[in-house]
Parts: C-alpha cells; sequence; structure tokens
C-alpha cells in the first residue's frame, strides 16, 4: 500500500514538472514571438521614416523646378535620397527591389555630378505675379533650409557646402519678400494710397537694412526705396498743401456769405 502511494506521488510529480515545463515553453515561446513582433515593428518604423525621407526629398527636386538651377543644391537632395536608400536596405535586406532602387538612385547620383561639372547656377531670378506661386515658392525654400541644416547637423554636409546654398536661398527669400512688398507700395502709389504705399516701402527698406548679410541687391533696393519714400513724402506735403488751401478757401467763402449785404425783402 505504501509502495502503491509512492508510485502515485512520484507519478503525480512528474505530472506536475511536466506541467510547469509546459507553462514555461509556453511562456518563453510567447516572449520570444512577442520580441520578434516588437523587433519586426521597430524595423518597420525605421523604414517607415527612410521611406518618408525618399518621398520629401523627391517631391522638393521636383518643386525646384520653379526655381534657378541649383546644380550643387540638386546634387545635395540626390545624395540625401540615397543615404536613405541605403539605411533603408540596411534595415530590410531582403526585399531585392530595394536593391535594384538603391541601384538606380546611384546611377542618378552620378549622372547629377556630371551634368553639374558643365552647369553654371543661374544667378537671375524673375518672380512671378501670382501670388499663390510666390508663397510656393516661399514654403519650398524654407523647406530645402531645413533639410541643409538636417543634412549638416548629421555630418551628411559639409560646413562650406552648408554656407554656400543657405546663403544663396537666404538671398532669394529676402528678394521676394522685398519685391512682394515693393509690388504692393507701388501699386497703392498708384492708387493714390499715399499712407498704405509708404507703410509698404519702410517695412521693405526695414527689413532690408536688418538683413545681416548685404549684397549688390541690398544696395541698390535701399536706394531705390529711398527715393521713393521722398517722392511720397512730397506727394503727401503737395496733398497736405493743397487741402489746406482748400479748407482756408473754404473758410473765406463762410466769411464772406456771412458778412455780405442782407437783401431787403
Amino acid at each position: 500500500m505504501q509502495f502503491k502511494i509512492l508510485n502515485w506521488n512520484i507519478y503525480m510529480g512528474i505530472i506536475i514538472s511536466l506541467v510547469v515545463a509546459l507553462i514555461v515553453i509556453v511562456v518563453g515561446v510567447n516572449a520570444i514571438q512577442q520580441h520578434k513582433a516588437k523587433i519586426e515593428q521597430e524595423k518597420r518604423a525605421k523604414a517607415a521614416k527612410q521611406k518618408a525621407i525618399i518621398d520629401e526629398t523627391e517631391e522638393l527636386l521636383v518643386n525646384m523646378a520653379h526655381i534657378p538651377p541649383n546644380p550643387k543644391l540638386t546634387e545635395i537632395l540626390h545624395q540625401r535620397s540615397l543615404n536613405a536608400a541605403k539605411a533603408m536596405l540596411a534595415i530590410i535586406p531582403e526585399t531585392k527591389a530595394f536593391k535594384t532602387r538603391v541601384q538606380e538612385m546611384q546611377a542618378r547620383l552620378s549622372a547629377t555630378k556630371d551634368l553639374n561639372a558643365n552647369t553654371q547656377t543661374a544667378e537671375t531670378f524673375i518672380l512671378p505675379d501670382n501670388e499663390q506661386q510666390l508663397v510656393f515658392i516661399l514654403q519650398t525654400i524654407k523647406k530645402l533650409r531645413a533639410i541643409l541644416r538636417s543634412e549638416q547637423s548629421k555630418g551628411a554636409l559639409d560646413a562650406q557646402n552648408f554656407m554656400a546654398e543657405d546663403l544663396k536661398l537666404d538671398a532669394m527669400q529676402l528678394k521676394i519678400n522685398i519685391e512682394s512688398l515693393h509690388k504692393r507700395g507701388k501699386q497703392a502709389f498708384q492708387k493714390e494710397m499715399l499712407g498704405s504705399a509708404r507703410q509698404y516701402f519702410e517695412k521693405a527698406l526695414q527689413t532690408l537694412k536688418d538683413h545681416p548679410k548685404q549684397s549688390e541687391y541690398t544696395t541698390a533696393k535701399t536706394a531705390e526705396l529711398e527715393e521713393q519714400l521722398l517722392d511720397i513724402t512730397e506727394a503727401l506735403k503737395s496733398t497736405n498743401a493743397a487741402d489746406a488751401a482748400k479748407k482756408a478757401k473754404a473758410e473765406e467763402d463762410d466769411l464772406d456769405l456771412l458778412f455780405q449785404p442782407k437783401k431787403k425783402w
């Protein structure tokens, strides 16, 4: 009887041990699956981040058609796309289609460098008359400057190229702002809205004087705006003199009417 009880206890111990082992295995497998799922999720998030960089860069390359050709900046953007594509391939190396994409981007960057060797940056920039297009160009320039700062901070762009390209974009941004204010001021002046015209010209002039980078453009535009402000000052003096003469004449007429001989009825 005692032998049977002992055997029964052994059997129960084995069963309990097996159950515990099974639970441990299930928990372990579940933990491994969760860990794998977490790794896959992190990989997808990292890949999505690089994909967003590629999409943003490609969009900016298209938008650059609205500003003067800039070979070096185009090269920087192509390099940014290639770097993001390589990072994405490192995250998901099993994706064969992306290997081809990286090769295509490398070929495009090489072609861009070859083209840039024989292309000069355009210095002139004619502003469009459409206000919405101007806003679109300004937004594009701001995004490009933000990308340059980001690439420089990551070490993907050296300080010399960063400064050179950022100064070009800064000059273009300044010109758009000044020319827009100047255009509105001239329109107000033509409509004899002298107060509004003066405000536009003064704002443009102050923006030029506050700008840290002075150039031939800022010097010439400053002189032009100062001359036009003098014209407005003279026009306002003439207007005020005419108004004063008109008021004096009206007061004189009132006095004449007051003291003229009264009619007898």
